[in-house]
């Protein structure tokens, strides 16, 4: 695991340097329509160096947007979350969390944010997307928050109608916030930049039809 984690820092560091572009776009073709984001990776440069890995890699192709959290109240505010969920055929070693506090980034209207679990360190490629602004999830003293590190720039409808979707089941924190038919991510293209796959095993494709 140290290897791997060090091999990361590496590959992170790499990405983040002067070749990769002040902002990066990205295209998640959805079956629900397209979404295009803006990466600023400027303010946020590991978490975006981690995002774009599974994107050059491909693998958030296949996956979904699974949850949609509305807010009480206010039903037409909240975010909704997707990526690769609990597949860790598909996982990188997690990078470490960039706060709101250290890049400025705020969880406004239409921002995208890394997700994570009890440890904050422990973020993979499931991620957020803003529908309002949502500050309780910006760090405070005390408190780690989560990483936002772009924005949708195109495709803001798309989103609203995923949060409006019908859902059900989950559990804990999620519980009722699943969507009964997850919006499927077909693919998520880079539109800026050179791709720099990270050359890793892709043990979900094997045995898969070609």
């Amino acid at each position: 695991m140290r290897i791997l984690v060090a091999v990361l820092a590496l590959f992170l560091t790499a990405a983040a340097g002067p070749q990769q572009p002040a902002t990066v776009r990205v295209r998640l073709v959805t079956s629900a329509g397209n979404i295009v984001l803006a990466l600023d990776a400027r303010r946020a440069p590991k978490t975006v160096a981690n995002f774009m890995a599974y994107v050059d890699d491909g693998r958030l192709d296949g996956t979904q947007f699974y949850r949609s959290a509305r807010r009480k109240g206010n039903p037409g505010q909240g975010f909704v979350q997707g990526g690769i969920g609990t597949d860790a055929r598909r996982m990188l070693p997690s990078p470490p969390l960039e706060s709101t506090l250290q890049t400025g980034i705020r969880h406004l209207d239409a921002t995208i944010s890394m997700a994570h679990g009890p440890n904050p360190d422990g973020a993979n490629c499931n991620f957020s997307i803003m529908v309002g602004p949502n500050p309780g999830l910006d760090a405070k003293p005390g408190y780690r928050g989560f990483a936002a590190f772009g924005k949708v720039v195109t495709g803001m409808d798309v989103v609203k109608r995923m949060l409006a979707m019908p859902t059900g089941g989950g559990r804990d924190a999620m519980k009722g916030q699943m969507i009964l038919k997850p919006v499927q991510i077909l693919r998520a293209e880079r539109l800026d930049g050179v791709a720099r796959p990270t050359g890793y095993v892709k043990p979900w494709l094997i045995g898969a039809p070609r």
